[in-house]
């Protein structure tokens, strides 16, 4: 009996974990075709001003991806209790927040754009092009935090084929109009803006009419009056608060990482970007196995059947395991060829060669967290995160202090993986409190055989 019930949950996880997987090549896609498009218009500074400007909404987007995450907590958890009525209105709640946030960006949007471009401090070229992109981009928010919404929304319903094709849609659509704008009409770096406005709202179009037909199969209704219902608002809200302060810790985390590699010279700075690329690659590929854990572990704690939630989580980081052992030799043996294909640069290629033990090593260390986060973000064990990334990110600054003047590039690259080192025991200390949550009855019953998912 127990060898029949591995291949289920194996199956449950690569179909949910392909699709995101694939939409996540769309991204470093987009951004290509971004820099490709721009890159031919006479003058350093187009390509310039949309980097500016895709890294403040970058930064900000990133700061509100609790609503993905939330979300697909919330939602995998009702499903698992089969409350179909609340699968729904949590969609409706996470709207309702992502409104709310849109409307203090609009509000707040010129103070907003003068701090960000103050730090950045890009040449007077740069700098009004930059204000351009952003003042046009800025118009796309409420789409593009509710895509957030949505794609948590579809992971945590166990839906990412849907998730897939709105992604796919979305930045196939972007990349086209990029060229149409840009190339064809000569719109420069509006054009790139626009191009990301209307792909935004194409995409949410799709992302609702597959959501509509999702949840017409999952039965249940919707209430507007639950999407305001204080209780559940309030519940949301704190779990999207702590998801939000842990967030803002990794980019702490990865922004000090650039600033001290920056103090330690030019061609440190960009041998390190070079690295930083291999590691983020990765991580689209952990994301996948990370996603699906935070879905059908979701669903079998909602369910309180602490079988299912292990076999759940067990299969999931399997294979997200494999995937980083594989990807070690693959770095090790192909990184060289890689690098001379990101940069021609003597100096910087031979500078990342040095360092690309670390990048071998990533994989196998960033594993950890990413599945614990996926798995606790499921539960919505949000304080729990939120704590075990704040001790990480003291230990990690203590780490910066001690490691760098001493061993140089290394020690910061020491420092990094040490953060995503105890990132990983913080949370697995906090493991035992999610298996409190179920009781000994659901214990009991073990396997996907009774699946939450209708």
């Amino acid at each position: 009996m127990q060898e029949n019930t591995a291949n289920p949950w194996n199956k449950r996880v690569r179909r949910l974990a392909g699709p995101i997987i694939l939409s996540n090549v769309s991204v470093p896609l987009l951004g290509v075709v971004d820099t490709a498009v721009v890159g031919r218009l006479p003058g350093p500074e187009h390509i310039g001003a949309v980097a500016v400007g895709a890294t403040i909404f970058n930064v900000v987007y990133w700061a509100f991806g609790f609503l993905r995450m939330g979300t697909t907590g919330f939602t995998a958890q009702a499903l698992g209790r089969r409350d179909f009525d609340d699968v729904r209105n949590i969609l409706g709640r996470a709207f309702v927040i992502a409104v709310v946030i849109c409307l203090g960006l609009w509000l707040c949007q010129t103070p907003i754009k003068r701090l960000a471009l103050g730090i950045i401090d890009a040449s007077d070229a740069v700098t009004p092009l930059a204000e351009r992109y952003y003042d046009i981009r800025i118009w796309a928010a409420p789409a593009a935090l509710m895509n957030y919404a949505l794609l948590g929304w579809f992971i945590g319903a166990e839906h990412t084929k849907a998730a897939l094709i709105s992604q796919a849609f979305l930045n196939g659509l972007n990349m086209i109009l990029d060229a149409v704008f840009v190339l064809r009409f000569q719109w420069g770096v509006d054009g790139v803006a626009l191009a990301t406005v209307i792909a935004e709202y194409a995409g949410l179009g799709v992302g609702l009419l597959l959501m509509a037909v999702k949840s017409k199969s999952l039965g249940g209704r919707w209430r507007r009056s639950a999407w305001v219902e204080p209780a559940a608002l309030k519940a949301m809200m704190a779990v999207n608060r702590d998801i939000l302060i842990r967030t803002l810790c990794l980019q702490t985390a990865f922004v000090l990482f650039t600033a001290i590699g920056a103090r330690l010279g030019d061609v440190q700075l960009a041998a390190n970007a070079v690295l930083l690329l291999f590691h983020f690659v990765m991580a689209y590929g952990l994301d996948g196995f990370a996603f699906a854990a935070e879905s059908l572990a979701g669903q079998a704690y909602g369910a309180r059947r602490m079988g299912d939630f292990k076999a759940a989580a067990r299969s999931a980081t399997t294979f997200a395991l494999v995937l980083s052992i594989v990807a070690a030799p693959i770095y090790w043996s192909l990184g060289p060829l890689v690098i001379d294909a990101i940069t021609i640069e003597p100096q910087v290629r031979e500078t990342a060669r040095q360092y690309l033990i670390w990048v071998v090593v990533s994989p196998v260390v960033s594993v950890w967290p990413f599945m614990l986060d996926g798995i606790f973000i499921g539960c919505t064990r949000s304080s729990e995160m939120r704590n075990a990334a704040m001790m990480s990110l003291c230990f990690y600054l203590g780490f910066l202090v001690l490691a760098p003047p001493v061993l140089g590039n290394h020690g910061l690259w020491l420092a990094l993986m040490g953060f995503m080192v105890v990132r990983a025991l913080t949370l697995l200390v906090h493991y035992p409190k999610i298996l409190d949550h179920f009781s000994d009855e659901a214990s009991s019953r073990i396997g996907p055989g009774k699946q939450s998912s209708p």
